[in-house]
C-alpha cells in the first residue's frame, strides 16, 4: 500500500518538474525577441570597458530598456535609435548591424570602433542619421550607403577612412549633411555630387582628395557650406559656383588650386567667410568681390596674386578680418579700407605695396591687429595711429618709412606686439608704448632712431623680447632692463652704447639671448654667470679687455658664443670645454695667447669654431678631431701655431672651410685629409709645410693662393714633386735673367695702357657734359645735396660718417696720391672700401659725362676688377664705395715685406692685371 503511494508520488512530482521546465523554456523561447538578439550579438563584438552596456539581459522579452536603445511605442515596439556615443567603446562594428532593419539612426561617435564600416549597413533601409565620427574606423565608405534613399546625415569625420568618396553618394538625394573630414580618403570628388539638391553642408577637409572641384557642383543649389581645406585638389575655382545662392561659407584653403578667383564668386552674396589661403591662385582680385555685402572674413593669403588691391574693397562693410598678405599685390594700399569701420584685423604684409600708408586707416577704430610689413611702402607712420585705442598689434617692418615715430602711440591702446624694424625712422622712442604694461615685443631695429632708451620702455614688466639692433642710441647699458623678470631677449647690436656692463645684468635671470656687439662696452661683470638660461651670448666688436670671466662658465646653457674682435688676452681656460650645448663659438681677432686647450674636443656639438687672429702658440690639440659636428668652419688662421697638422683633422668629414693659414706649421700635410669630402675651402698658405699635396680632388683644383708661402710643398697646381715645375707656363722655366725681362716688358705694357686710360679719363671729364638723365626728374641736384651715382642698396653718407665715426684715423687701411681709403661696416653687415676724395666740381654739379662713366664702371664684371659700388658726393668730398679686400691690395701682395711669389704666380697676376685694364679701357671707349 505505502509503496503504491511512494510511486504515485514520484510520478507527480515528476510531471510537475517536467511541466515547470517546459513552461520555463517556452517563457525563455518567446522572452528576447530579435532585435534583441542581433543586438546581443552586435555586443559581443565590443570592448565594454566600464560595462555601460551592463543591462543588456539575455532574460530581457526587448531591448527597449536596454542603455542606448530606443524603440517605438506601439503594441509591437521596434528599435529605431541606437545612440552609444561617448561610451569608451571598442572593436568592430558587427556586421548583424544590417539586420535593424527598422533603425532610423545609429550614433557610434566619440568611441575607439576600428575596422571598416560593414557594407551590411545598406541593409538598414530605414537609416536617416548616421554618426561614425571620433573612432578609429579605416577601409573605405561602402557603395552599399547609397541605398539609403533616406539618409539625410552622414557624420564619419576624424577617422582614419581611407579610399575615394563613392559615386553612390549622389543618389542620396534627402542628404542634408556629408561630413568627413580628418580621415585618409583619396580620390577625385565625384561628380554625382551635383544630384544632391538638398545638400546644405559637405565638409571633407584634411583629407588626401585630388582632382578638381567638379563643375556640378552647381547643382547643389541649397548649399550652404563647402569645406574642402587641406587636400591635393587642384584645378580652377569653378565658375558654377557663383549660382550657389545660399551659400555662407566656402572654405577651401591649404590645396593646389590654381587660376584666377572667378569673378562669378560676386553672386555670392550669402557669403560670411570665404578662405583660398595657401593656393597657387593667380591674377587680380576681381572687383566683383564688393558686391558680397555680407561678407565678415576673407582670407586671400599665401597665393601669387598680382595687381592691386579693388577700391570696391571698401562695399565690404561688415568685413572683421581681411587677410591679403604674402601675395604679389602692388599699387597703393586703397583709402577705402576706412569705409570698412567693423575692421579688427588688416593683414597685407609680404607684398609689393607702394606708396604711403594712408591716413584714413586711422579712422579704424575698432583694428586690433594691422600688418603692412615687407612691402615698399614709403612716408611717415600716420600721426592717428597713435588714437587707435583698441590695437595690439602693430607690425610695419621691412618697408622704407620715414620720419619719426608717433610719440603718443601706445598712450592710448594696449599694445601687445609692436615691430617697425628695417624701415628709415628717425628720432626718439616713444615714451609711453608699454604705458598699459601689456607691451610683450618691441623691435625697431635698423632704423635712424638716436637718444636714449625711455624709462618707460626700461620699466615695462610684461616686456619679454627688446631689440633695437643697427641705431644709433647712447647711453650707459640700460641697467633698469635688468629688474624685468619675463625678459627673454636684449639684442642692442650696432649702436653707440659704452660703458661697463652693470652688475646688475646678472638679475635677468630669464634672459636667454643677449646681443650687445659692435658698441663701445668696456668691461663685463662676474655677475654675468648668473644668467643660466644663456643661450646666445654676443659681445664681439666692443672694447673689452683682459682676460675671460670663468663666470662665464657657469652659463651651461650656451649655444651660441662670441667675443670676437675685442681685446681679451691670456691663456684660454679649459672651464670652455665644459660648455658641452655649445654649437658656435668666435673668439677671433683678439689677443689670446697660449696653447689651444684640449679640453675643446668635448664640444661634441660645435658647428663653428673660429679663433683665427690671436696669438695661440703651440701644437693644434688633435683633440679637435673629436669635433665630429663641425660643418661651417674651422678658422686658426693669423696665429703662431707650430707643429704638424694632426691626422685626426681628416675625422671632420661634415667640415666644408678649414683655415689654417699664417702661421708656423711645419710638416706634410695629412693623408687623413683625403676623408674631407665635404670641404669647400682649405686655406694653408704661409706656413713651412712640406711633401706632396695629397690626391684629393679638392686640392689638385684648388688655387695656388691657398698653398703658397710653403716652400716645401708640391704637387698638384704646385711644382712637380720630381723639381720640375707643373707651372702651365712652361716658358717659364728659362733664368732669372730671362724672367726679368719679361716681368720687365710686362710692366711696361700694364705702365703704357695705365697711362692711356689716365689720359682718356682726364680727357672725357674734361668735355662738355652731354645729357644724361639726373637723380630726380632731370633737374640737377642742389649744391648742398648729397648725390648718390648708382643708388647703393641703401647706403647714405651719413651711413658712412656713422660707419667710420667721421672718417677717423682707425678706420683708414690705406693711403694715395688719389686719397684715402677706409673700412667701413655697415648696419646690413656688409663691409665696404671708401675712397674719400679731394673735390674738383665745377659749377654746382658734377658733369653728367662723369656719372656716366661711374655709373658703366659700377657695372663691369671681371675677376681681376675691384666692384665699385657707387659714388657720392657731399658738401666738398667726393667718395667711392668699392668692394673691401681683406687681405689688402696688390701692391702689398706683390712688394710687401711678407711677399714671397714666385715668379710664376707674378707672371699670372701680370696678366689678369693688364686683362682688367683692357676691359676698363674698352668700356670707357665704348661709353663715348
Amino acid at each position: 500500500m505505502s509503496r503504491n503511494f511512494n510511486s504515485r508520488s514520484i510520478l507527480a512530482l515528476s510531471f510537475v518538474l517536467f511541466v515547470f521546465v517546459t513552461t520555463l523554456l517556452v517563457c525563455t523561447s518567446e522572452g528576447l525577441n530579435l532585435e534583441g538578439q542581433y543586438l546581443l550579438e552586435l555586443k559581443n563584438s565590443l570592448r565594454d570597458e566600464f560595462h555601460f552596456l551592463g543591462n543588456w539581459n539575455l532574460n530581457d522579452q526587448t531591448p527597449c530598456g536596454w542603455i542606448g536603445v530606443n524603440c517605438t511605442f506601439d503594441n509591437d515596439p521596434v528599435v529605431w535609435s541606437l545612440d552609444l556615443s561617448s561610451m569608451n567603446l571598442s572593436g568592430i562594428l558587427s556586421p548583424t548591424i544590417g539586420r535593424l532593419v527598422h533603425l532610423k539612426k545609429l550614433d557610434l561617435g566619440y568611441n575607439s570602433f576600428t575596422g571598416d564600416i560593414p557594407r551590411e549597413i545598406g541593409n538598414c533601409s530605414s537609416l536617416e542619421y548616421i554618426y561614425l565620427n571620433n573612432n578609429q574606423f579605416d577601409g573605405q565608405i561602402p557603395a552599399e550607403l547609397g541605398k539609403l534613399s533616406y539618409l539625410r546625415s552622414l557624420i564619419v569625420c576624424n577617422n582614419k577612412i581611407s579610399g575615394s568618396i563613392p559615386e553612390e553618394l549622389g543618389n542620396l538625394s534627402l542628404l542634408v549633411e556629408f561630413v568627413a573630414y580628418t580621415n585618409n580618403l583619396t580620390g577625385p570628388l565625384p561628380r554625382s555630387i551635383g544630384n544632391l539638391k538638398s545638400l546644405t553642408r559637405f565638409r571633407a577637409g584634411q583629407n588626401a582628395i585630388s582632382g578638381s572641384i567638379p563643375a556640378e557642383i552647381s547643382g547643389c543649389e541649397n548649399l550652404e557650406l563647402l569645406g574642402l581645406a587641406q587636400n591635393d585638389i587642384g584645378g580652377e575655382i569653378p565658375k558654377g559656383i557663383g549660382m550657389l545662392g545660399k551659400l555662407t561659407d566656402l572654405i577651401l584653403w591649404a590645396n593646389q588650386l590654381s587660376g584666377s578667383i572667378p569673378k562669378e564668386l560676386g553672386n555670392c552674396t550669402s557669403l560670411d567667410t570665404l578662405a583660398l589661403y595657401e593656393n597657387v591662385l593667380v591674377g587680380y582680385i576681381p572687383k566683383e568681390i564688393g558686391n558680397l555685402k555680407a561678407l565678415r572674413k576673407l582670407y586671400l593669403y599665401r597665393n601669387e596674386l598680382n595687381g592691386t588691391i579693388p577700391r570696391e574693397i571698401g562695399n565690404l562693410s561688415l568685413a572683421s578680418e581681411i587677410d591679403f598678405s604674402e601675395n604679389y599685390l602692388t599699387g597703393e594700399i586703397p583709402s577705402e579700407f576706412s569705409k570698412i569701420t567693423g575692421l579688427h584685423l588688416l593683414y597685407l604684409f609680404g607684398n609689393q605695396l607702394t606708396g604711403v600708408i594712408p591716413n584714413e586707416i586711422s579712422h579704424l577704430r575698432n583694428l586690433t591687429k594691422l600688418d603692412l610689413s615687407i612691402n615698399n611702402l614709403t612716408g611717415p607712420i600716420p600721426f592717428g595711429f597713435q588714437y587707435l585705442a583698441k590695437m595690439i598689434q602693430l607690425q610695419l617692418f621691412r618697408n622704407f618709412l620715414t620720419g619719426s615715430i608717433p610719440q603718443g602711440l601706445g598712450l592710448y591702446s594696449q599694445l601687445w606686439v609692436v615691430d617697425f624694424s628695417d624701415n628709415q625712422l628717425t628720432g626718439t622712442i616713444p615714451p609711453h608704448l608699454c604705458r598699459h604694461s601689456n607691451l610683450i615685443l618691441l623691435n625697431l631695429e635698423s632704423n635712424n632712431l638716436y637718444g636714449n632708451i625711455p624709462p618707460g620702455v626700461m620699466n615695462c614688466q610684461s616686456l619679454v623680447q627688446l631689440r633695437l639692433v643697427g641705431n644709433r642710441l647712447t647711453g650707459s647699458f640700460p641697467s633698469e632692463l635688468c629688474k624685468l623678470v619675463n625678459l627673454s631677449a636684449l639684442e642692442l647690436d650696432q649702436n653707440s652704447f659704452s660703458g661697463p656692463v652693470p652688475p646688475s645684468v646678472g638679475n635677468c635671470q630669464k634672459l636667454q639671448r643677449l646681443h650687445i656687439a659692435d658698441n663701445y662696452f668696456t668691461e663685463l661683470p662676474k655677475e654675468i654667470g648668473n644668467l643660466s638660461q644663456l643661450v646666445t651670448f654676443n659681445i664681439s666688436s666692443n672694447l673689452l679687455s683682459g682676460q675671460i670671466l670663468p663666470e662665464i662658465f657657469n652659463c651651461k646653457m650656451l649655444q651660441r658664443l662670441d667675443l670676437s674682435q675685442n681685446r681679451f688676452v691670456g691663456a684660454l681656460p679649459n672651464e670652455l670645454g665644459t660648455l658641452s650645448q655649445l654649437e658656435l663659438l668666435r673668439l677671433s681677432e683678439n689677443k689670446f695667447s697660449g696653447n689651444i686647450p684640449s679640453a675643446l674636443g668635448n664640444l661634441s656639438h660645435l658647428t663653428e669654431l673660429q679663433m683665427g687672429g690671436n696669438q695661440f702658440s703651440g701644437e693644434i690639440p688633435p683633440e679637435l678631431g673629436s669635433l665630429s659636428s663641425l660643418q661651417i668652419a674651422l678658422n686658426l688662421s693669423n696665429n703662431d701655431l707650430t707643429g704638424r697638422i694632426p691626422p685626426e683633422l681628416g675625422n671632420l668629414y661634415l667640415l666644408e672651410y678649414l683655415f689654417l693659414n699664417n702661421n708656423q706649421l711645419s710638416g706634410e700635410i695629412p693623408s687623413t685629409f683625403e676623408n674631407l669630402s665635404s670641404l669647400l675651402v682649405c686655406n694653408l698658405s704661409y706656413n713651412n709645410l712640406s711633401g706632396p699635396l695629397p690626391y684629393i680632388p679638392l686640392f689638385q683644383n684648388m688655387a695656388i693662393s691657398s698653398f703658397i708661402g710653403n716652400k716645401g710643398l708640391c704637387g698638384g697646381p704646385l711644382s712637380d714633386c720630381s723639381g720640375k715645375s707643373s707651372s702651365p707656363f712652361p716658358y717659364l722655366k728659362r733664368n732669372n735673367a730671362s724672367r726679368s725681362k719679361i716681368i720687365t716688358i710686362i710692366a711696361a705694357a700694364i705702365g703704357g695702357i695705365s697711362l692711356i686710360l689716365i689720359v682718356i679719363i682726364l680727357y672725357f671729364m674734361r668735355r662738355p657734359a652731354e645729357t644724361v638723365p639726373s637723380l630726380q626728374d632731370n633737374e640737377i641736384p642742389s649744391s648742398d645735396s648729397d648725390i648718390y651715382f648708382p643708388p647703393k642698396e641703401g647706403f647714405t653718407f651719413q651711413d658712412l660718417v656713422e660707419a667710420t665715426d667721421n672718417f677717423h684715423d682707425r678706420y683708414v687701411v690705406g693711403r694715395g696720391a688719389c686719397g684715402t681709403v677706409y673700412k667701413a661696416v655697415m648696419h646690413s653687415g656688409q663691409i665696404v672700401a671708401v675712397k674719400k676724395l679731394a673735390s674738383n666740381r665745377e659749377g654746382d654739379s658734377i658733369e653728367n659725362s662723369f656719372q656716366a662713366e661711374i655709373s658703366t664702371l659700377g657695372k663691369i664684371r671681371h675677376r681681376n676688377i675691384v666692384k665699385l659700388f657707387g659714388f657720392c658726393y657731399h658738401q666738398g668730398s667726393n667718395l667711392l664705395l668699392y668692394e673691401y679686400m681683406a687681405r689688402g691690395s696688390l701692391g702689398e701682395i706683390l712688394h710687401g715685406a711678407s711677399s714671397s711669389l714666385e715668379w710664376p704666380t707674378r707672371f699670372t697676376i701680370a696678366l689678369g692685371a693688364a686683362e682688367a685694364l683692357k676691359l676698363m679701357l674698352v668700356t670707357l671707349v665704348w661709353l663715348k
